[in-house]
């Protein structure tokens, strides 16, 4: 999984302004991003705090570190 360049606090802080009623255009373009990737962040990431993205963060590069594992294994 490629590794993204935004941090969880940077995530969880846009989607946050975006929850209190900023615009997504404003958001977006102050951040970089794509009004595409902010769907995709809020269709993930949703309402979780900055602890549980990072663990999901977290599980997501195990699960696919243990993915290639058993990949190599059975070769």
């Amino acid at each position: 999984m490629k590794k993204s360049k935004f941090s969880e606090e940077q995530i969880a802080t846009a989607l946050r302004q975006i929850d209190a009623g900023a615009p997504i255009p404003e958001v977006t373009r102050k951040l970089g991003i794509s009004e595409a990737t902010d769907y995709v962040w809020q269709k993930r990431y949703g309402q979780m705090a900055i602890a549980e993205i990072r663990r999901w963060r977290q599980l997501e590069e195990e699960n696919s570190r243990l993915k290639q594992l058993v990949a190599n294994l059975t070769l």
